[in-house]
C-alpha cells in the first residue's frame, strides 16, 4: 500500500494518508466514513453490521508464511504440523527436527484479526479455535519484531511484511512462498487482499480511480516487487480456494476423530 499510494501520487498528485492497525481497522473505519478507503485480508464478518456496508474490491493473493528466528535450525514445516502446533500437540522443536527446546508459539490477539481469522479458516475450517499460545500481540509488526529476538519462537504473518525483516520464512510442505507457487495454488496457505470502500463515500469516484489503478500495469509491478500475486493474474486461485477450504475441513475433522 505504501508503493502503490507514492506511486499514485505522483501519477495524480492526491496525497493518501497512510494508517496501520490490521483488518479490521481497515473494514470498520471504511463503514463509518473515518477513513475512505481501507485496506484487508478477511472479508467481512457475517451478521456484522459494522460490516455490512463496506465494499471489498480483490486486488492480490498474498501468501502467510511461517517464520522463524534466523538461528533457527529448521527449514521446512508441513501443514499437518502447523494443525498441531497451534492445537498445542506440538510443543518441542525435536519435533519438528530443530533442537531440544520449547516450542514459543506467538499469535495475533483476537479471532477476527487479518492472520488469526484466515489461520482459523484455512487450517481449521473454524473460526472460533483457540490456539495454544505463548504470546499473543496486538498487531504483526511487534510481533516479527519478537521473532528476531527469540530463537525458540515461531509465527505466522504476510509474506509482504515478512521478506522485509531479517526472519527465516520456512517452507511449507517442501514448498516456497514465491510467485508462481501462489499463482499455481501450489503453496497452500493464500488469501486474497481487499481494498475496501463506503460505496456512500463522498470521495467515491477517486477511491475507484485508485482502484483502477491498483489493477493497473504499474499496480500489478507493485504488488509482485512486495511479494504478492496481482489478483487478475491468478483467477484460478478462486477454484482453487475450494480445495484448500476441503483440506483444512479433512485436518480438522482428521483431529477431531483421532480424539
Amino acid at each position: 500500500m505504501t508503493d502503490l499510494a507514492k506511486a499514485y501520487e505522483l501519477k495524480k498528485g492526491i496525497s493518501i494518508n497512510l494508517q496501520g492497525g490490521g483488518a479490521t481497522k481497515g473494514i470498520r473505519q471504511v463503514a463509518d466514513h473515518t477513513s475512505d478507503i481501507g485496506g484487508a485480508c478477511r472479508f467481512f464478518l457475517p451478521g456484522n453490521q459494522l460490516e455490512e456496508s463496506v465494499a471489498f474490491e480483490p486486488v492480490a493473493w498474498d501468501a502467510l508464511v511461517i517464520i522463524v528466528n534466523k538461528n533457527n535450525p529448521v527449514q521446512d514445516i508441513s501443514f499437518q504440523q502447523v494443525h498441531d502446533l497451534y492445537s498445542g500437540k506440538i510443543t518441542n522443536w525435536k519435533q519438528l527436527g530443530g533442537n531440544d527446546a520449547p516450542v514459543r508459539l506467538f499469535t495475533r490477539q483476537g479471532k477476527i484479526s487479518g492472520v488469526g481469522y484466515t489461520i482459523r479458516k484455512l487450517i481449521f475450517a473454524n473460526p472460533d479455535k483457540v490456539f495454544t499460545s505463548s504470546k499473543e500481540f496486538k498487531s504483526s509488526g511487534p510481533l516479527e519484531k519478537a521473532i528476531l529476538e527469540d530463537e525458540h519462537a515461531i509465527a505466522i504473518t504476510g509474506i509482504s511484511s515478512a521478506r522485509l525483516r531479517d526472519l527465516k520464512i520456512l517452507t511449507l510442505d517442501g514448498k516456497k512462498a514465491d510467485y508462481l507457487s501462489i499463482r499455481r495454488g501450489k503453496y497452500s496457505l493464500y488469501r486474497p487482499l481487499f481494498l475496501t470502500y463506503n460505496p456512500q463515500s463522498k470521495n467515491v469516484e477517486t477511491i475507484k480511480d485508485f482502484i483502477n489503478f491498483a489493477h493497473s500495469s504499474t499496480g500489478r509491478k507493485i504488488m509482485k516487487k512486495n511479494g504478492v500475486v496481482p489478483y487478475l493474474e491468478a483467477l484460478v486461485l478462486v477454484m482453487k480456494q475450494v480445495q484448500q477450504d476441503q483440506l483444512a475441513q479433512k485436518t480438522s475433522d482428521n483431529d477431531y476423530t483421532s480424539h
